[in-house]
C-alpha cells in the first residue's frame, strides 16, 4: 500500500516540526486532559470546561488521530461510541506538559496549588513515571499527586 504524502513542512527544524502538530492550545489541553484527567470520550473533552466549539475539538482530535499521537478503540460497552486514547508517541509528550505545567504555575497565577506544583517538582520522575504506568495499563483515573487532583 503507498504511503500518504507528508505535508509540507516550513522547515526541518525540531520545534518547527513539533509546533505543526501540537502547536495550538486546543491539542495540548485534549492530550492534557487524556493524560492527566483520564478523558476518553468527545463529550468529557467538550464538557472540560475550556469552551472549545466541537467544530475545533473535531478538526484537533483528527488531527492528533492523523499524526499518531492518538489513537481510537470502539468502545466496549456501546459500539458506537469512539474512546481516545494516547500513541506512544503521545505518551512521550509527558515531559513537555509536565515542564509547561510548572512554568506556568511558576510565573503566572493558575488555580494549582504552590504545594502540589512543587512536589510535583520535587519529583518529576516519579510523576512521569506514574503517568506512562497508568498510560501502559489503559487507567482511566484522573492523576493525582499527594491524594490532591492535578486540575481543580
Amino acid at each position: 500500500m503507498p504511503r500518504k504524502p507528508k505535508s509540507k513542512r516550513r522547515s526541518g527544524c525540531p520545534v518547527s516540526v513539533s509546533l505543526e502538530m501540537i502547536g495550538d492550545r486546543w491539542s495540548l489541553l485534549i492530550i492534557r486532559d487524556l493524560m492527566v484527567r483520564g478523558y476518553r470520550t468527545f463529550k468529557e473533552f467538550e464538557d472540560s470546561g475550556e469552551g472549545v466549539a466541537t467544530n475545533i475539538l473535531s478538526d484537533r482530535l483528527r488531527k492528533l488521530k492523523s499524526t499518531g499521537i492518538i489513537a481510537t478503540e470502539v468502545d466496549a460497552t456501546d459500539q458506537r461510541r469512539l474512546n481516545y486514547r494516547l500513541t506512544k508517541k503521545g505518551i512521550d509528550l509527558a515531559p513537555v506538559l509536565l515542564e509547561l505545567l510548572i512554568w506556568g504555575a511558576r510565573h503566572e497565577t493558575t488555580e494549582a496549588s504552590c504545594a502540589v506544583i512543587e512536589k510535583m517538582t520535587e519529583h518529576r520522575q516519579a510523576l512521569l513515571g506514574e503517568v506512562r504506568r497508568r498510560w501502559e495499563h489503559n487507567d482511566p483515573r484522573p492523576l493525582q499527586v499527594n491524594g490532591r487532583w492535578i486540575w481543580p
